[in-house]
């Protein structure tokens, strides 16, 4: 996907401000048993193709707007994730300014989960 260059600068300036995590990072906490809010910030039809498994979804266009139902405790651990780790830097940003303090994206997003071989799921049928 081609990303435009003041989407890309956006994301750069935001990177300074947010906490980072690799996939391998978020695969070894659900492994030891950690609990954390792991939440899919991708559009939804995104998400029904396939998702990380144990993975909420959130939107991004909803995420600030739900967020406080889902994850009322503003200290837990969440991490984000998006397609390629772009959108859930802006949506980490967006979270800590809304107060919380234990916000990470994933770096490379999806494409990264998927590249190393990690549990996907699909939507169920509804």
């Amino acid at each position: 996907m081609h990303h435009n260059p003041g989407f890309l600068k956006l994301v750069e300036q935001v990177k300074e401000r947010i906490k980072e995590c690799t996939a391998e990072d978020v695969q070894v906490r659900i492994a030891q048993g950690e609990k954390f809010y792991f939440i899919d910030v991708r559009e939804d039809h995104e998400y029904w193709i396939d998702h990380a498994a144990g993975a909420r979804h959130l939107g991004k266009g909803i995420l600030e707007r739900d967020i406080e139902s889902v994850v009322p405790d503003r200290n837990v651990s969440i991490v984000l994730y998006c397609g390629g780790g772009y959108r859930s830097v802006l949506a980490a940003d967006a979270l800590q300014q809304m107060g919380y303090r234990n916000v990470a994206s994933m770096k490379g997003g999806i494409k990264a989960w998927r590249d190393a071989a990690f549990p996907l799921e699909k939507d169920k049928a509804i």
